[in-house]
């Protein structure tokens, strides 16, 4: 809880209230001072990007020719206030050419931003389990995010930065060209689709980006909060098999 924000916490409370509405709970008694607490704005939020002192952003080029050249330009990046606690960036990685699913998450963590890798810590490693049980590798899909740097303490990324940083994951897709998209959690469906509906409602329901049929589910990080929910992003991933013409393998003994 040392690195929880208050960001977080409004995400994570959306999402427990969501799930409560959808089991039939009317009512919730909340205690005032709780109520007081979350009424107050985060005490130290990130300049805009326009504000940054001696940054000068350059604009994303509207046609990249290959990942690589993605790659290169997301590594110089300065045009939001992620770039000023970075370690490293995340591009993405994986099968670029044609891959049956293309995961999608929210932005890189502690574990990520040291390697440079998306999804390498607690939460990537399980997002390889759930890879493995469909029947592929890592290799043969693509793994991304929606920010490309880590957020502070892991926070939740603001609207302004993932507004900085889209166009570098619609040029991502456009090159790329999964047959599917999954996304995992509400922020990254937030980013793709503009759509504020909680990802307790949208999970399992099939939407679309970019031509492009996009199975919402939640992420591997609230998993590992509320195991109960597996059964759920199972059913999801089980949709998305159907969608390609695939069944699960046998489970491993």
């Amino acid at each position: 809880m040392a690195e929880t924000t208050f960001y977080n916490l409004v995400e994570n409370l959306e999402t427990y209230l969501e799930y409560q509405r959808d089991e039939g709970v009317q009512r919730l008694e909340v205690d005032r001072a709780v109520l007081t607490a979350l009424a107050k704005e985060p005490e130290a939020v990130p300049v805009p990007p326009g504000e940054l002192a001696g940054v000068e952003a350059a604009p994303i080029p509207s046609e990249f020719k290959s990942l690589e050249e993605i790659t290169a330009h997301v590594s110089a990046c300065r045009n939001c206030p992620l770039c000023q606690t970075r370690t490293n960036t995340v591009p993405g990685e994986g099968n670029a050419d044609a891959p049956d699913i293309m995961f999608i998450g929210e932005g890189p963590g502690a574990d990520e931003d040291a390697q440079g890798r998306p999804f390498v810590g607690k939460a990537g490693q399980l997002l390889t389990k759930m890879i493995d049980a469909m029947g592929y590798s890592r290799e043969e899909v693509f793994i991304a995010n929606v920010v490309k740097c880590r957020p502070p303490n892991n926070r939740t990324p603001l609207p302004e930065e993932m507004e900085a940083c889209l166009p570098y994951l619609w040029q991502q897709v456009g090159l790329i060209k999964p047959r599917v998209i999954v996304g995992l959690g509400a922020t990254a469906i937030k980013g793709l689709l503009g759509k504020t509906a909680g990802i307790t409602r949208l999970r399992g329901t099939w939407q679309e980006y970019g031509g492009i049929r996009l199975m919402p589910t939640f992420h591997p990080s609230y998993l590992l909060r509320d195991p109960s929910k597996k059964k759920e992003v199972w059913q999801d991933l089980q949709l998305v098999l159907k969608e390609l013409g695939k069944e699960p393998p046998p489970r491993k003994k």
